[in-house]
């Protein structure tokens, strides 16, 4: 295992890039701690699999530098960072058997034929393919031959660091489920360092002890679920974590009361002495939204309403904003509903899309 330290680090796939646009990694500074377990998480062509490649030595980056426990290995070849990655799609070789596929990186390096089997029999009750061990991999199924990928990545216990490059996309729903739990159980045994990168917040969410949400090439937020959904430190997280995602509204505040088109709402903290500059925008999420028939709540219209299984989900519009609302299964959605009553203390407030800290609140 081994501690990352990404210093500095950007990437452009211009040979002269010129402007911020140009760049598919934009400058930054991170450190994957020895042994954690981390998502990459963002939507397709936010730079994540980049990154991963930078990592990896799939890839040399334009700027900056990569070390492994202090050691530069910046230009190091893939092989020399002792690393294992799975990749989006399956990697096997057809004419071997399972068993081959699972023991080739232990056979490469000369382990003893005993701990090769033991440890091949152990992967292969992990991802569920004790009985096929004998069979060639050729004419298995594409979910099948990507759960040999992944097996044969985490075949070795001596990798500086395990990635994982959208593993699960071919894998059946199900299964996924059954093999997030496996990676998780893996990882607690053995402590490998373990990236994970996904478009999917489910599966990040689920692996990971931290996630690194990017956007646009930019790392937006690094931090653990409950932060991530509690105080998202960019609009982009808000949005994007979450089923549906936080509702924003643009706002006016000033200390700890906002105005939403011409109506007060009260804040669950004073954010300044004065008024905030810039785009200001009040974020909260739809389980901390509440409708009314009565009271002194932003009006609001009700447009549909969804029921989604263990709740539903209220699509409405408030000061010219669609928003959502999420209702517990059970609850009454009042018919003559026109009021939106928000939770104060779950409020958090945007500048220009960046989290506003409220005055007094620990960094």
């Amino acid at each position: 295992m081994a501690q990352i330290t990404l210093n500095n680090l950007a990437h452009s796939y211009l040979p002269d890039p010129s402007s911020e646009d140009d760049w598919a990694l934009k400058p930054f500074d991170h450190i994957w701690d020895d042994g954690g377990a981390y998502a990459l998480l963002g939507s397709s062509g936010c730079g994540k699999s980049t990154l991963l490649n930078i990592i990896s030595g799939l890839l040399q980056p334009s700027q900056g530098r990569i070390l492994f426990d202090g050691k530069d290995v910046t230009h190091a070849a893939t092989a020399e960072r002792n690393i294992a990655q799975v990749f989006q799609f399956p990697v096997v070789y057809d004419t071997m058997t399972v068993r081959d596929n699972l023991a080739f990186p232990l056979k490469n390096r000369g382990m003893r034929a005993d701990y090769i089997k033991a440890r091949v029999d152990q992967i292969a009750a992990m991802i569920g393919m004790e009985e096929v061990l004998s069979r060639k991999a050729r004419g298995l199924t594409a979910d099948a031959k990507q759960k040999i990928s992944l097996g044969r990545g985490m075949v070795r216990e001596d990798v500086n660091a395990i990635l994982f490059d959208e593993p699960l996309t071919v894998i059946d729903p199900h299964m996924k489920f059954e093999l997030r739990t496996q990676l998780k159980a893996l990882h607690r045994e053995f402590g490998h360092t373990m990236i994970y990168v996904t478009h999917d917040q489910t599966e990040a969410l689920t692996f990971a002890d931290k996630v690194v949400v990017m956007s646009e090439g930019r790392v937006v937020q690094m931090g653990t679920p409950k932060e991530l959904f509690e105080r998202p430190a960019h609009t982009f997280v808000g949005y994007f974590i979450g089923s549906p995602g936080m509702n924003f509204l643009e706002a006016k505040v000033s200390g700890s009361r906002a105005v939403i088109d011409g109506y007060e709402i009260p804040l669950g903290a004073a954010y300044s002495n004065g008024p905030l500059e810039g785009r200001v925008q009040l974020g909260i999420r739809p389980e901390f939204c509440a409708l009314s028939d009565e009271g002194d709540g932003l009006p609001v219209q009700i447009e549909r309403v969804e029921d989604v299984g263990r709740h539903r989900i209220v699509r409405a519009r408030a000061a010219g904003t669609e928003l959502n609302i999420s209702v517990p299964e059970g609850a009454p959605v009042p018919a003559d509903a026109n009021r939106l009553i928000l939770a104060p203390e779950q409020i958090n407030i945007y500048a220009d899309n960046w989290r506003v800290a409220p005055i007094g609140e620990a960094s």
